[in-house]
Protein backbone atom coordinates (compact mmCIF):
# COMPACT_ATOMS: atom_id res chain seq x y z
CA UNK A 1 0.00 0.00 0.00
CA UNK A 2 2.84 2.36 0.85
CA UNK A 3 4.54 1.56 -2.46
CA UNK A 4 1.36 2.49 -4.30
CA UNK A 5 1.13 5.77 -2.40
CA UNK A 6 4.77 6.59 -3.20
CA UNK A 7 4.22 5.71 -6.87
CA UNK A 8 1.11 7.88 -7.12
CA UNK A 9 2.86 10.75 -5.36
CA UNK A 10 5.85 10.54 -7.72
CA UNK A 11 3.53 10.54 -10.74
CA UNK A 12 1.68 13.54 -9.33
CA UNK A 13 4.92 15.42 -8.66
CA UNK A 14 6.31 14.68 -12.13
CA UNK A 15 3.04 15.81 -13.73
CA UNK A 16 3.14 19.06 -11.79
CA UNK A 17 5.34 20.55 -14.47
CA UNK A 18 8.89 20.34 -15.62
CA UNK A 19 9.67 24.05 -15.43
CA UNK A 20 12.97 24.47 -13.63
CA UNK A 21 13.53 27.32 -11.16
CA UNK A 22 16.20 28.86 -13.39
CA UNK A 23 13.66 29.12 -16.22
CA UNK A 24 11.06 31.05 -14.25
CA UNK A 25 10.65 34.75 -14.80
CA UNK A 26 10.89 37.22 -11.92
CA UNK A 27 7.69 38.98 -13.03
CA UNK A 28 4.77 36.80 -11.85
CA UNK A 29 2.43 38.19 -14.53
CA UNK A 30 4.87 37.28 -17.33
CA UNK A 31 5.50 33.87 -15.72
CA UNK A 32 1.76 33.18 -15.61
CA UNK A 33 1.46 34.12 -19.30
CA UNK A 34 4.42 31.87 -20.14
CA UNK A 35 2.82 28.97 -18.26
CA UNK A 36 -0.49 29.50 -20.07
CA UNK A 37 1.22 29.52 -23.47
CA UNK A 38 3.44 26.53 -22.62
CA UNK A 39 0.45 24.49 -21.49
CA UNK A 40 -0.98 24.73 -25.02
CA UNK A 41 2.22 23.78 -26.85
CA UNK A 42 3.07 20.17 -27.70
CA UNK A 43 6.46 18.74 -26.83
CA UNK A 44 7.87 17.69 -30.18
CA UNK A 45 9.79 14.85 -28.54
CA UNK A 46 7.11 13.44 -26.21
CA UNK A 47 4.16 14.45 -28.42
CA UNK A 48 1.53 13.67 -25.79
CA UNK A 49 2.70 16.24 -23.27
CA UNK A 50 2.79 19.98 -23.22
CA UNK A 51 6.20 21.62 -23.10
CA UNK A 52 5.25 22.77 -19.60
CA UNK A 53 5.07 19.12 -18.45
CA UNK A 54 7.94 17.63 -20.45
CA UNK A 55 11.47 17.04 -19.21
CA UNK A 56 12.88 16.75 -22.75
CA UNK A 57 15.75 19.13 -23.57
CA UNK A 58 13.84 20.48 -26.59
CA UNK A 59 10.85 21.28 -24.37
CA UNK A 60 13.15 23.19 -22.04
CA UNK A 61 14.53 25.14 -25.01
CA UNK A 62 10.99 25.96 -26.13
CA UNK A 63 9.99 27.09 -22.63
CA UNK A 64 13.00 29.39 -22.53
CA UNK A 65 12.16 30.68 -26.02
CA UNK A 66 8.59 31.47 -24.93
CA UNK A 67 9.91 33.41 -21.95
CA UNK A 68 12.45 35.28 -24.08
CA UNK A 69 9.74 36.32 -26.55
CA UNK A 70 7.46 37.51 -23.73
CA UNK A 71 10.29 39.44 -22.10
CA UNK A 72 11.01 41.06 -25.49
CA UNK A 73 7.43 42.38 -25.49
CA UNK A 74 5.61 39.90 -27.75
CA UNK A 75 1.94 39.27 -27.10
CA UNK A 76 0.70 35.75 -26.37
CA UNK A 77 -0.60 35.50 -29.95
CA UNK A 78 2.74 36.68 -31.35
CA UNK A 79 4.59 33.97 -29.42
CA UNK A 80 2.20 31.26 -30.66
CA UNK A 81 2.36 32.58 -34.23
CA UNK A 82 6.17 32.58 -34.10
CA UNK A 83 6.26 28.96 -32.94
CA UNK A 84 3.63 27.85 -35.48
CA UNK A 85 5.61 29.55 -38.26
CA UNK A 86 8.69 27.70 -37.10
CA UNK A 87 7.25 24.25 -36.29
CA UNK A 88 3.83 24.14 -37.95
CA UNK A 89 0.39 23.53 -36.44
CA UNK A 90 1.65 20.28 -34.93
CA UNK A 91 3.21 22.24 -32.06
CA UNK A 92 -0.25 23.26 -30.88
CA UNK A 93 -1.98 20.77 -28.59
CA UNK A 94 -5.27 22.05 -30.03
CA UNK A 95 -4.54 22.80 -33.68
CA UNK A 96 -7.03 25.01 -35.57
CA UNK A 97 -9.76 23.34 -37.61
CA UNK A 98 -8.92 23.92 -41.27
CA UNK A 99 -8.21 21.94 -44.43
CA UNK A 100 -4.58 21.22 -43.50
CA UNK A 101 -5.57 19.80 -40.09
CA UNK A 102 -8.78 18.09 -41.18
CA UNK A 103 -7.22 14.64 -40.91
CA UNK A 104 -6.05 15.39 -37.36
CA UNK A 105 -9.55 16.34 -36.28
CA UNK A 106 -11.54 13.69 -38.14
CA UNK A 107 -9.40 10.60 -37.54
CA UNK A 108 -10.84 9.90 -34.06
CA UNK A 109 -14.40 10.24 -35.40
CA UNK A 110 -13.68 7.98 -38.38
CA UNK A 111 -12.07 5.40 -36.08
CA UNK A 112 -15.08 5.49 -33.75
CA UNK A 113 -17.57 5.05 -36.61
CA UNK A 114 -15.51 2.24 -38.16
CA UNK A 115 -15.29 0.49 -34.79
CA UNK A 116 -19.06 0.78 -34.39
CA UNK A 117 -19.66 -0.71 -37.82
CA UNK A 118 -17.31 -3.64 -37.13
CA UNK A 119 -18.94 -4.27 -33.74
CA UNK A 120 -22.45 -4.13 -35.24
CA UNK A 121 -21.53 -6.62 -37.99
CA UNK A 122 -20.00 -9.04 -35.51
CA UNK A 123 -23.03 -8.77 -33.25
CA UNK A 124 -25.40 -9.49 -36.13
CA UNK A 125 -23.26 -12.41 -37.32
CA UNK A 126 -23.22 -13.90 -33.83
CA UNK A 127 -26.96 -13.34 -33.50
CA UNK A 128 -27.62 -15.17 -36.79
CA UNK A 129 -25.34 -18.07 -35.84
CA UNK A 130 -27.11 -18.49 -32.52
CA UNK A 131 -30.56 -18.38 -34.10
CA UNK A 132 -30.59 -22.00 -35.34
CA UNK A 133 -33.11 -24.18 -33.54
CA UNK A 134 -32.45 -27.69 -32.25
CA UNK A 135 -34.22 -30.59 -33.89
CA UNK A 136 -36.79 -32.56 -31.86
CA UNK A 137 -34.25 -35.36 -31.37
CA UNK A 138 -31.57 -32.93 -30.16
CA UNK A 139 -33.99 -31.27 -27.73
CA UNK A 140 -34.97 -34.68 -26.33
CA UNK A 141 -31.31 -35.69 -25.90
CA UNK A 142 -30.52 -32.34 -24.21
CA UNK A 143 -33.44 -32.86 -21.82
CA UNK A 144 -32.15 -36.31 -20.89
CA UNK A 145 -28.62 -34.97 -20.25
CA UNK A 146 -29.98 -32.20 -18.07
CA UNK A 147 -32.14 -34.59 -16.02
CA UNK A 148 -29.17 -36.94 -15.53
CA UNK A 149 -26.98 -34.09 -14.32
CA UNK A 150 -29.38 -33.12 -11.51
Amino acid sequence: MIRLAVLLFSIWVSAAGAVQPDEQLADPVLEERARAISAGLRCLVCQNQSIDDSDAPLARDLRILVRQRLTAGDSDGDVRDYLVARYGDFILLRPPFRAATLLLWLTPLVALVAGGIVAARRFRKRERAGGERLSAEEEERLGQLLREGQ
